[in-house]
């Protein structure tokens, strides 16, 4: 309890001490006021750079990439932030401001307008999709080497949890959907689920290498959603396509105009736009609470000192509960990401039935029904 006292005291103390951090680095504006949109976007969005926590007037700068109309250009950010225009020989970049329809973005200066050139520079989101994939390869791999040392002994600590996790997913999702094929999936599937898992723990961070909004990005979860897609279409079998575009319904739906297969179509479509949003949005939206707590802190303090000190323990205590309810939002949108992209797979996997093959599974069914029940009859007659 001592030590749980301790830990809530130095974070206090850390969030007390945040409003001049922020006060100081005129995010503002050129007035000096706080402005919490500007601020929340900032942190929601992709950058140039990785912000040093609590001092937003330095940056640990990333490569700069982009194609001007004079060919290749590699610089570091930090030679075009805080507005500074670089010239690279005869091309001049700078980063976009508020008022350009370009805000935020590399530009090139060409005959005293603002162009965008091909820009493949490494980003803040895309820094923090390498670190990713670093760290989901070096712990799958790890349990992987572990099995093949060690056999069927079970790892310890943190290795055993990312082996029950592992089991799991496949024991209760992957298998009872796919069967057989579980295994020609499972690769995918289980990579998917990490691959989300270890993105939206790491968002939660604040400090490098973590603080990088990557699910809450609507392009990361368009490319995942676009993957599932792809895995789903491309393994589907002859009665899959059977049912997407000439389905089991009365003729009069299929001939002349063919109803059902425009909708069945339309649904291959709305199934991947359907996991996008949802992981988008679950995500962003957590994110932008904690933010907006935060904040409180600050907007507070610059009405009344009392009040920011009282809105400090209470957004304090209101972050940290969002932060744990984040940690399990985490694990329950990779799952439910997993789970729908398995579904969708099995169901371009399902096999039609023979009339003969159906109706010994209806039998076998039935006499399975009828054993379990027969002898919980038998018991309650003795009663």
């Amino acid at each position: 309890m001592k030590r749980f006292i301790a830990i809530l005291s130095i974070i206090a103390a850390v969030f007390t001490a945040a409003p001049g951090a922020f006060a100081s680095s005129g995010e503002g504006g050129e007035s000096g006021k706080l402005d919490p949109k500007e601020i929340i976007f900032e942190h929601l969005g992709d950058g140039y750079g990785w912000e040093v926590p609590f001092d937003h007037h330095h940056r640990i700068p990333l490569p700069v990439i982009v194609f001007g109309t004079d060919g290749l250009h590699v610089f570091s950010s930090a030679r075009v932030t805080d507005g500074q225009t670089y010239r690279d020989g005869n091309a001049e970049f700078r980063i976009a401001g508020a008022s350009s329809d370009h805000k935020g973005k590399i530009v090139e200066i060409v005959d005293g307008k603002e162009s965008r050139p091909l820009d493949l520079s490494v980003t803040k989101n895309v820094c923090a999709l390498f670190i990713t994939v670093l760290v989901v390869a070096g712990i799958l791999l790890w349990l992987a080497h572990f099995q093949r040392k060690n056999g069927f002994k079970a790892p310890r600590k943190g290795l055993g949890g990312v082996e029950a996790v592992v089991v799991f997913i496949y024991d209760t999702v992957i298998k009872p959907a796919l069967g057989p094929k579980a295994p020609k999936f499972a690769p995918y599937l289980m990579t998917v689920f990490f691959f989300i898992l270890v993105m939206n723990l790491m968002g939660l961070m604040v400090i490098f290498p973590g603080g990088a909004n990557l699910t809450g990005n609507i392009a990361v979860t368009l490319v995942l959603s676009v993957l599932t897609f792809l895995v789903t279409n491309i393994f589907a079998n002859k009665h899959y396509w059977k049912e997407i575009f000439w389905p089991d319904v009365p003729m009069w739906l299929k001939v002349p105009l063919p109803i059902m297969p425009a909708i069945e179509v339309f649904g291959m479509f709305t199934k991947p736009a359907a996991l996008t949003i949802r992981l988008f949005a679950n995500m962003m939206g957590g994110h932008m609470i904690v933010l907006v707590l935060t904040l409180l802190i600050f907007i507070f303090s610059a009405v009344n000192p009392v009040a920011g000190g009282g809105a400090t323990v209470v957004s304090l205590l209101f972050s940290i509960f969002m932060l744990l309810i984040d940690v399990l939002v985490s694990f329950i949108q990779a799952y439910v990401f997993t789970m729908l992209s398995t579904i969708f797979i099995s169901l371009a996997q399902h096999e039609p039935h023979e009339a003969h093959g159906e109706g010994e599974t209806h039998e076998s069914i039935g006499k399975e029904i009828r054993n379990a029940i027969l002898p919980t009859a038998a018991q309650a007659k003795n009663y």
